[in-house]
């Protein structure tokens, strides 16, 4: 009985499984077990030769975006607008066949987007070049789901199926659990909050059937779900912010384009009347919680052309990392203007917390 087989024979189970108090431990249980064999499935086959064009590309710029999408629903007109790249769009499924880079020039940053091939049903399981373009996903900082808003309920509920079983957890947190294994000693078990969904017996059912980890430190900081700690005890799975965007609203009524634009981590836009591409570059601008710091020589003006581009919470020790890696071990003191400041000039450390659009100026000892 080949993987494959397996897995499909544990959602079958669990589908027809009832929810009640008697039967978690069992859902637990089947819940695990169908973690362990898709990550099996997830490891590149070691008999495959490894013949065939590549398919990741470099990663380059600031921050990398992949379109994730079925086959033509716009990923690559969208490119071909938001970017110099051209991306072979036709009106006929399958045109693009590998990964194809583009950058996008936005508030100074240089965005990598990716347009993947069209992920079809049962990509998770290698069907088309779904394998691929999951593992290219994971890479990412932030996913754009690109989505026909003709039929957008139908293709969200399947793509996010299909990155669910792969470990890619969109718009979710990592779920706050101490996991530890250890040598001997048996299963300790502890929380800080009262646990509504996951019990003791249930968590030893998990460690022990599956996984085969007897002896292990669990420590519950938030009331999690059975399945959020079969994460944690998998620990490959990549937690990511992901936009939902609705193309071609152009085809639909002015009604369905308000309820869609209202809904969370959405976005409605017409890549074929060139609609809303603007708003949807300042959400991805939000998403990926960048920042623009400039820098300033003594007794000149600051360099406005040229800023470094750091994550959202980078201290004035990023930036000198950034321009140079000695640069820290010689660090004085930095004067800073912006709004990261009381008043400016303001005189800081290494441990400063920057803000967008702040002026640097570093003195060294």
């Amino acid at each position: 009985m080949g993987i494959l087989e397996k897995i499909s024979e544990i959602e079958k189970e669990i589908a027809r499984t009832q929810k009640n108090k008697a039967t978690e431990y069992h859902l637990g249980l089947l819940k695990a077990k169908l973690a362990k064999y898709r990550a099996q499935l997830l490891e590149p086959s070691k008999s495959s030769s490894s013949k065939g064009e590549g398919f990741d590309v470099m990663k380059s710029g600031d921050a990398r975006v992949a379109l994730i999408g079925f086959p033509s629903v716009g990923k690559s007109t969208f490119l071909s607008l938001m970017t110099s790249t051209a991306s072979e769009a036709a009106s006929y499924e399958f045109t693009t066949l590998t990964c194809i880079p583009g950058v996008v020039e936005y508030k100074g940053a240089n965005i990598q987007l990716l347009d993947l091939p069209g992920i079809i049903e049962g990509a998770a399981q290698g069907k088309g070049r779904g394998r691929q373009v999951i593992a290219v996903a994971r890479t990412a900082d932030v996913v754009i789901m690109m989505l026909d808003a003709t039929k957008g309920e139908v293709q969200r509920s399947l793509l996010e199926k299909e990155l669910e079983s792969v470990g890619i957890r969109l718009n979710k947190h990592k779920p706050n659990i101490y996991f530890k294994p250890k040598k001997g000693g048996g299963i300790s078990f502890n929380s800080t909050v009262t646990l509504t969904q996951c019990s003791e017996k249930l968590v030893q059912l998990i460690l022990h059937d599956p996984s085969e980890i007897f002896n292990a430190e669990v420590l519950f900081r938030e009331d999690c779900s059975p399945d959020e700690f079969i994460d944690v005890i998998v620990g490959n799975r990549v937690y990511m912010p992901c936009l939902y965007v609705y193309n071609k609203i152009d085809q639909i009524s002015m009604e369905e384009v308000d309820r869609l634009a209202r809904k969370p981590d959405s976005v409605v836009i017409s890549c074929g009347m060139k609609l809303n591409l603007d708003y949807l570059l300042e959400m991805l601008w939000e998403y990926l919680a960048l920042t623009c710091i400039y820098t300033k020589k003594r007794g000149q003006r600051p360099d406005f052309t040229d800023a470094i581009i750091l994550r959202k919470g980078a201290s004035v020790e990023h930036v000198c990392h950034r321009i140079h890696r000695s640069l820290a071990s010689q660090f004085k003191y930095a004067l800073v203007w912006g709004t990261s400041t009381k008043y400016s000039p303001q005189r800081v450390g290494l441990t400063h917390t920057m803000e967008h659009e702040d002026v640097i100026q570093i003195v060294k000892k």
